[in-house]
């Protein structure tokens, strides 16, 4: 008889079943995350144009902490970046799940698959946040302003797929249906596709610093609503896990490098321009004796 991983079988199992399956709350009461001491270290580098990289620590309390992971779906259009997410997918969630254990906010973002989230707690938790008076209109997406488009450093007007043949871009429905199953989506959680409705249980939670991790680095993780343009023009503290993310680049485009290397002129851009980036390890360890704190001091 052949044994069947915990994984393969959960994949077999329909959303539907999933969902019945998964820890529900009251929808009147769906309590959050308690708010506990621990500070996490961040070595961020950050670059100007002038002098280039630099690194400096910023010490980010676990309470006011959240990541947020950025379409990390289960399939793509795009062969080569399905493959890519499928094997970052379990390195990203041993960071995760670390993070969570330390007291980090953890909030998925697979956006076009809110309705497989539909009446759990995590969906449930995020959108009954009231809403939070921000300063300017929260925008589903938010594009390159013309100097970043005319300095971006690759060229993906043609969508940025590097298979072998690019299948023409057919719009919705997406094949996607739900976030990448390596993922974990545990206690706490929370799941939100909409900028409103994170920065709504943000500032309900107290959280003002932000970790975005994900895909795609030149795409969402800079347009969407959620993502490092808007957040950042919020107020918020935000950084990349630069070792967690990909690009969506062509080789066979410009500069006509490796797709790594598109990916690191991405990371440098962003750098550049709007946040500074991270390494995943920054996230699994608090400052030693930061969480012993008396209850009361975070």
């Amino acid at each position: 008889m052949k044994l069947v991983g915990r994984r393969s079988f959960l994949g077999s199992i329909p959303g539907a079943m999933l969902l019945a399956a998964a820890p529900q709350s009251p929808r009147d009461s769906i309590p959050n995350r308690p708010k506990v001491p621990g500070t996490i270290s961040l070595r961020a580098r950050r670059r100007t144009k002038e002098s280039g990289a630099s690194e400096q620590t910023l010490l980010w309390p676990v309470a006011r902490t959240a990541i947020i992971i950025c379409d990390m779906w289960d399939t793509h259009t795009c062969g080569m970046s399905a493959q890519r997410v499928a094997l970052m997918a379990p390195r990203m969630n041993q960071v995760v799940s670390v993070a969570r254990s330390l007291g980090v906010m953890i909030i998925h973002a697979p956006s076009d698959t809110m309705k497989f989230y539909e009446g759990t707690s995590w969906r449930e938790r995020m959108r009954k946040a009231p809403v939070a008076a921000s300063p300017f209109p929260i925008i589903n997406r938010c594009p390159r302003v013309p100097v970043e488009e005319r300095d971006f450093p690759i060229d993906d007007s043609g969508g940025g797929c590097d298979d072998p043949i690019v299948k023409p871009e057919t719009g919705p429905p997406y094949p996607w249906s739900r976030e990448h199953p390596a993922i974990d989506i545990v206690g706490f959680d929370g799941v939100s596709e909409s900028g409103q409705e994170i920065y709504n249980f943000c500032k309900q939670e107290g959280i003002d610093k932000i970790v975005l991790m994900g895909v795609h680095t030149n795409i969402c993780i800079l347009n969407r609503g959620f993502g490092a343009r808007q957040m950042t023009r919020l107020g918020f503290e935000v950084v990349l896990a630069r070792d967690l993310t990909d690009s969506m680049y062509d080789p066979r485009t410009r500069p006509f490098v490796s797709h790594a290397r598109g990916t690191e002129l991405v990371i440098q851009h962003i750098e550049t321009m709007w946040c500074p980036s991270i390494v995943g390890e920054d996230l699994t360890r608090v400052v030693q004796g930061s969480a012993d704190s008396p209850r009361g001091e975070i």
